[in-house]
């Protein structure tokens, strides 16, 4: 039997499922050096993981309710990042120990609370929640954790990565020492590793990524294209494979939108994910999935977490990933359970060489094509047309007589070409993209604004270097004045007296709008002017060649990472040396801005090299 290490309920969960033999993670944690303790797992996406955790934890849950269903607390607490991967995990431990006959409560943002509430009063004996929502059932009284067998952190790193540090430790604080933890995370941060130290003891670590961080089940294409045509791209990708499921990754919710647009338009069966979208929406969405009604769905990456489709054979990065981490969450929704899987990045021209180093470091070979033309997906289509007209069919008579009568109406070639039509008009028409040439990609390089995902809009902020600019309180404010995010502000550059910053064009209209909104003469930051300027920074290099001569180049600053530039200006606002601040007010010293984050004004900004009582427009 390959289960009889197992409990006998699990082992025939799993044979009634279909297992023939456990993945490697799955076997890892039954072996009997991991019988007891505490785990550091790191695996690769849709490796199994979430049978991993039921099967490292089945022993003490099973002598825990002793053949009983009801617990009068909980035993397992598993604890994931979103609410998709939250419902997944709570399915799949479902059949796993449905045998058992054991009662699983979810509890997840967007869902009716008190009905959840109820459920934790009916002894589960296993509660699946994301961070928030469990930190709140506890703190109101409803969760009861004293009785813990087991505690189970499902990507203990996106979970870090998206701010539930405080909520985790809550939760973690209110469970019994003598309860084991299992940490699963792909990667290994060393804000994961102090979570280790600090709630785990004597932990055993088990590395299931192998030595080549690649999944071998997915076949991954770089497709090079002009940054002017990202979207017909798409569409030729998706149009070329035909996959039965695909999932196209964008960075934010307005790509999202504009591309969920677009492929709508085209004819496809289309569904969108991202934050801005409710739980019932989202639900709806993933289920046209598995459907059938639907075939491709536009997410991003936060909101895709979690979404395990089985027939999802394709992977289309419409916008590069921040990073290879990424790159392997993004690609890991397919080439699941021994199915094979393509992952396909559509790099403009200019980001090749980002892309070469992000797959370095990633240590997978990509395959770089072009995008397919019209002339390779008529071929496929050809191919896949007569497949599927001629694989073995059972006909009714009345079909037969119809086809008897339509025989006697038409000639044989004309019943076949109305048919070949008729299934034709279904497939949206593939786009005619720019030839892969080099003088094309070099006049992709030249553009200066491009259309597409790289469009961007500059803007203008009446205050620079003079005033102690950085792009550190630049960042905050623009979100704050303007309700966008990080992600969709591009390079900023800071002049003597002004900032510019870039904007993506499908929101730099309603940007606009809402700076102007949020724009207040009794605030010192919502004085500040932002508008936008059609010409971007080159009006301050000509200043800066005029007042000082030079080349007059304005080098982008540093965002978000690295060591930053120092600021320019002596004591007084005078170009050359260290900016004056003051240690003894609170906030001050080195960073010159209080623990808030926000500069520091005090009384009415001092804006140094203007005319006195005057302020830049």
């Amino acid at each position: 039997m390959p289960f009889s290490h197992l409990p006998p309920v699990i082992g025939e969960a799993l044979g009634a499922r279909g297992y023939d033999a456990l993945t490697p993670v799955q076997q890892a944690v039954t072996e009997p050096e991991a019988a007891g303790r505490d785990l550091i797992v790191s695996a690769q996406t849709g490796s199994g993981k979430t049978v991993a955790f039921g099967l490292a934890l089945a022993p003490e849950l099973l002598d825990a309710v002793g053949g009983t269903p009801l617990s009068e607390r909980p035993l397992v607490l598993v604890i994931a990042p979103t609410r998709e991967l939250a419902l997944q995990v709570s399915r799949e431990l479902g059949w796993l120990y449905a045998g058992a006959g054991l009662r699983i409560a979810t509890c997840v943002g967007g869902m009716d609370a008190s009905k959840e509430r109820r459920a934790l009063r009916a002894g589960p004996a296993i509660v699946v929640g994301t961070p928030g929502r469990l930190r709140d059932h506890l703190e109101r009284g409803a969760l009861d954790l004293s009785e813990l067998a087991g505690v189970v952190l499902d990507e203990a790193d996106e979970m870090l990565d998206m701010g539930f540090r405080e909520d985790l430790e809550e939760i973690l604080d209110a469970t019994p020492e003598t309860r084991r933890t299992l940490l699963f995370s792909a990667t290994m941060p060393r804000p994961i590793a102090r979570l280790a130290e600090r709630y785990q003891r004597d932990a055993l670590r088990l590395s299931l990524v192998g030595e080549t961080r690649g999944h071998g089940d997915i076949a991954y294409q770089a497709v090079t294209v002009s940054p002017s045509e990202i979207e017909n791209a798409v569409v030729n990708l998706l149009r070329f494979h035909e996959a039965e499921t695909a999932i196209c990754f964008c960075a934010t919710r307005e790509s999202v939108r504009r591309l969920h647009a677009t492929l709508q338009n085209r004819g496809f069966g289309v569904v969108a994910l991202s934050g801005e979208h409710s739980q019932s929406e989202r639900n709806t969405a993933l289920q046209a999935l598995r459907d059938r009604r639907a075939r491709v769905c536009v997410a991003t990456d936060v909101a895709a977490r979690g979404i395990d489709l089985p027939t999802l054979s394709l992977v289309i990065h419409v916008e590069i990933p921040r990073d290879a981490e990424t790159l392997q969450h993004r690609s890991g929704r397919t080439g699941r359970a021994g199915k094979k899987g393509t992952a396909a990045l559509v790099v403009p021209y200019n980001r090749r060489r980002r892309v070469e180093g992000m797959l370095r470091g990633a240590q997978i070979e990509a395959q770089w094509i072009d995008a397919p033309t019209p002339e390779a997906i008529r071929a496929k289509d050809r191919t896949r047309l007569i497949e599927r007209l001629t694989e073995p069919r059972e006909f009714e008579e009345y079909d037969r007589e119809l086809a008897a009568d339509l025989m006697a109406r038409m000639a044989p070639e004309d019943i076949a070409a109305t048919l070949v039509q008729t299934q034709r008009a279904e497939m949206p028409a593939p786009e005619e993209l720019i030839a892969n040439t080099p003088e094309a990609r070099e006049q992709a390089k030249a553009e200066r604004h491009r259309p597409g995902f790289e469009d961007v809009v500059w803007f203008r902020m009446s205050i620079g270097r003079r005033q102690n600019a950085e792009p550190r309180w630049l960042l905050p404010l623009i979100c704050r004045r303007g309700h966008i995010t990080r992600n969709e502000i591009g390079a900023i550059r800071i002049g003597q007296h002004e900032s510019w910053f870039q904007v993506p064009r499908p929101v730099a209209a309603k940007f606009a709008d809402t700076v102007a909104r949020t724009a207040s003469p009794e605030d010192e930051q919502d004085a500040i002017a932002i508008e936008e300027a059609p010409d971007g920074p080159r009006i301050e290099a000509r200043e800066n060649r005029r007042n000082h001569g030079g080349g007059g180049r304005v080098e982008p600053r540093p965002m978000g990472r690295g060591p930053g530039r120092k600021p320019a200006g002596k004591p007084g606002g005078k170009p050359g040396g260290k900016p004056a601040f003051r240690k003894d007010k609170p906030g001050g010293g080195a960073t010159g801005k209080p623990a808030g984050g926000k500069p520091r004004f005090k009384g009415k900004p001092k804006f140094k090299g203007q005319p006195k009582g005057k302020r830049p427009d």
